[in-house]
């Protein structure tokens, strides 16, 4: 019969106790899905300068900072003082540390800094060749 006052058995208890952290312990091991960022966005990196602004305005000159390494048809914007912004296209005609982009949309003049927000790609290291792969390729 049933009683309420009634101690329950160390085998109970240590049930009881093996259950609860169970319970408590199995959601932990879960795997999680790692969280992606839907919107992926690159931080712009400054690529170069407005150098020179033809007096027809359809394209610019860009004097880059660094190896340019910008797809032809890549859209890169500008920012200068006051707000003014505009978007440039890249023709792919460059000479030496310039490079051509033609005027898309917005406003820009001399000295206004030039973003990308494409990442160049990596470069792939080529094979390398074992030693027993060499002997028999100079054989």
């Amino acid at each position: 019969m049933y009683h309420p006052f009634r101690i329950p058995s160390i085998a109970a208890t240590r049930f009881s106790l093996v259950l609860m952290a169970f319970v408590a312990l199995v959601p932990a091991c879960a795997d999680k899905p790692e969280k992606e960022p839907a919107d992926k966005k690159e931080k712009p990196r400054l690529v170069g300068r407005v150098s020179s602004i033809p007096s027809d305005r359809k394209f610019v000159l860009i004097q880059a900072y660094g190896k340019w390494d910008i797809a032809t048809g890549a859209i890169l914007t500008t920012n200068g003082p006051e707000g003014r912004a505009a978007n440039l296209r890249v023709t792919g005609e460059k000479l030496g540390q310039f490079a051509a982009a033609d005027i898309q949309s917005g406003a820009l003049e001399i000295g206004d800094g030039v973003y990308s927000t494409v990442t160049p790609p990596k470069p792939v290291p080529p094979p390398q060749v074992e030693p027993a792969e060499a002997e028999s390729a100079e054989s």
